[in-house]
């Protein structure tokens, strides 16, 4: 069992340097398999097919940006430092990961059903995670709101309809640069500001 986990972890690995290099819609799983040397029966083995492995990389990619959240969570600090650095740990895989580009490698993606159910599951539960971070602010007299969930929900709209006004900026084809993204952290912030500082009145 360990050892599949392992060879499936590889798999989407050399999935993601590829997505990466050359695009979603030009990677076909024979390319895969030759990159990482298995052969094809073993790929499908793992992946039946290629909407199978994106939804492997999607998971991947959320999981790892969702135990590092978690992780560097401290429920003690101020949700205004808190929200600081969940924006500073968004934007570090939004740099990391962001040639993947894959509603644009498949553009009808995301009108595929599984797809749709994963990506509303992997949205719910960030969402209940940030209703708990201002659950806790509320515990300990920072804000003050009867709704946490709504809340964490125009939040979180709130930091993406920024990243995607910064995608639309940047162009189709060019790769976000360090002053381009300090430029929409900056802009997070100022928003996580004045978020909590209206929600103490």
């Amino acid at each position: 069992m360990i050892v599949a986990d392992k060879k499936r972890e590889q798999i989407i690995e050399g999935a993601i340097k590829r997505f990466s290099h050359f695009g979603i819609g030009k990677t076909t799983m024979n390319d895969i398999a030759e990159d990482l040397s298995v052969s094809k029966p073993s790929l499908y083995y793992y992946f039946p097919d290629k909407k199978s492995l994106i939804v492997g990389v999607i998971e991947k990619v959320f999981t790892d940006y969702f135990d590092l959240l978690k992780k560097k969570y401290n429920p003690d600090d101020t949700v205004e430092n808190i929200l600081f650095q969940t924006i500073e740990i968004r934007n570090s895989f939004f740099m990391k990961y962001f040639m993947l580009r894959i509603s644009e490698g498949l553009p009808d993606i995301f009108n595929d059903d599984v797809m749709k159910k994963k990506l509303t599951t992997l949205k719910d539960s960030e969402k209940v995670f940030y209703a708990q971070i201002f659950e806790r602010a509320q515990e300990k007299g920072e804000i003050k709101h009867e709704n946490m969930s709504h809340i964490a929900e125009l939040y979180l709209e709130s930091l993406m309809g920024l990243t995607n006004m910064c995608i639309m900026e940047l162009g189709k084809d060019l790769l976000p640069d360090k002053k381009t993204v300090n430029k929409m952290t900056q802009k997070q912030k100022d928003l996580s500001t004045i978020f909590t500082r209206g929600l103490t009145c």
